[in-house]
């Protein structure tokens, strides 16, 4: 069996620097390998709406924005199939036979499911959709026969409970699903960007987001105003390292070609971190050079996503394309599962076959 990679993104607004580091730059990275024979790219609009059913028009328009930031992100439908969820009917089919397999208690117990509840103030009236989650996330994986999962550290126990489905289905009608292998960032740093305000979550709605398409004085401005180190009042206290989301952010972001470009004084990102622990380096200077550095990085994103914003009927069509080569993937995964399930009546020909000498008898 081939190598299949199957990720995506919910459309709940334009993708921020923490989708790039935590996921996007390692899809493009993974495409462009070579080593996989299908590789599908959700935009996950159904599980936009488990929390969303009262704005569709917030979901059914950021369909756009984020299409617009994979392609700008280096995929190419060349080699990646893009689509959109809802138009995969058969992803609700699945949902609904591996729902028998899950307790409720079990998704009660899902870390992710509780702090996004949490989140949501959702604690006294959950919708269901919302609630299975995790079951849909595993039709969508398993629906692709993906092999791997490339998600951000705080996905984990949803694909936990992928890989906990696929195994009860096996297990009780031989074996059908693929079960994934999950693949988390390999920088440290890129497991979970904090936001500009040192909280660990970076959030639309949180307002702490640095987001792809921002034009320069705009990503400028958040990263001025980013959190450090609190104690390092004077430039000749000894800085913090731990907490502090500037460092964080050079962590995933700096390369080291940047510094002989931007920062000179330092041959590396050690040398400047052990610098500001010792104390004598500003948090205005190195503020500068993570600008100059996202501005570096952001720039040919930015430029790509303008050219693609020309032609929107183009995108569209780009997606239309992969939701149509999505759902006959999809379909031979339900055909496979409605068949070990004995639930395929009017294929099986044994059945009628055997039925028909019964009562003939």
């Amino acid at each position: 069996m081939g190598k299949i990679m199957l990720t995506g993104d919910r459309p709940t607004g334009r993708l921020h620097v923490g989708h790039y580091v935590g996921s996007l730059k390692r899809r493009v990275e993974l495409q462009n390998t070579g080593e996989f024979d299908d590789i599908f790219i959700m935009i996950a609009d159904a599980q936009a709406l488990t929390d969303n059913a009262d704005n569709p028009e917030k979901v059914r328009q950021n369909i756009i924005e984020v299409a617009l930031d994979y392609l700008a992100c280096g995929l190419d439908p060349e080699k990646s199939t893009l689509f959109i969820q809802s138009q995969i009917p058969e992803l609700c089919e699945l949902s609904f036979y591996y729902m028998n397999l899950v307790t409720v208690s079990r998704l009660q117990r899902n870390p992710t499911v509780k702090s996004e509840i949490q989140m949501r103030n959702f604690e006294a009236s959950i919708p269901v959709g919302f609630f299975t989650y995790p079951i849909s996330q595993a039709a969508d994986i398993t629906a692709f026969k993906a092999t791997t999962v490339p998600v951000g550290e705080d996905q984990l126990p949803m694909l936990e409970q992928t890989k906990e489905i696929v195994r009860k289905f096996n297990s009780i009608y031989g074996d059908t699903l693929v079960e994934p292998d999950i693949l988390l960032p390999e920088n440290s740093a890129c497991l979970r960007l904090p936001g500009i305000d040192g909280k660990a979550k970076m959030s639309k709605s949180l307002n702490n987001c640095i987001y792809l398409s921002e034009e320069p004085d705009e990503i400028k401005q958040k990263v001025f105003s980013m959190f450090t180190d609190p104690t390092h009042i004077k430039v000749t206290d000894p800085g913090k390292l731990e907490g502090n989301t500037v460092f964080t952010y050079l962590d995933a972001f700096c390369r080291p070609e940047y510094f002989a470009e931007f920062l000179p004084d330092y041959a590396n990102l050690d040398e400047l971190k052990a610098h500001y622990q010792r104390g004598g380096l500003g948090d205005m200077k190195v503020k500068r050079f993570l600008n100059n550095v996202l501005q570096a990085e952001l720039e040919p994103i930015r430029n790509r996503r303008k050219e693609y914003q020309k032609d929107i009927p183009y995108v569209y069509e780009i997606l239309k394309k992969g939701s149509e080569k999505a759902e006959q993937a999809a379909a031979d995964t339900l055909r496979d599962v409605k068949e070990a399930m004995k639930i395929n009546y009017f294929e099986d020909q044994e059945l009628i076959n055997t039925q028909s000498e019964k009562f003939r008898e």
